[in-house]
């Protein structure tokens, strides 16, 4: 049993550490976009509304991507339990 729960831990910190580099990547690239457009935007209000937007963006994907990790933190005994089971059988299958 100690086996499954290493297994599931290391899937849990794999799932969580890639679930960061998409938030950090996101606000890299909102922010690249804003800089490399700002001089596109006709107006000062027409940037003030971009960047209104893109905060909006980056504020409902970050927490989003938090309430998934929440969740998963929750039910990971119940969900990686069940991924380890099905890679474990179909790794039996191909031996």
């Amino acid at each position: 049993m100690g086996d499954l729960n290493q297994r599931i831990e290391a899937m849990h910190r794999r799932d969580v550490m890639v679930a960061w580099a998409f938030v950090i990547g996101l606000w890299f690239a909102i922010i690249f976009v804003a800089i490399a457009t700002w001089n596109l935007a006709p107006t000062g209000g027409a940037r003030t509304l971009l960047l209104i937007a893109g905060a909006i963006v980056l504020v409902f994907n970050t927490a989003a991507i938090l309430a998934m990790l929440r969740h998963y933190r929750e039910d990971r005994d119940f969900m990686y339990g069940l991924d380890i089971k099905f890679l474990d059988e179909s790794k039996g299958r191909r031996d």
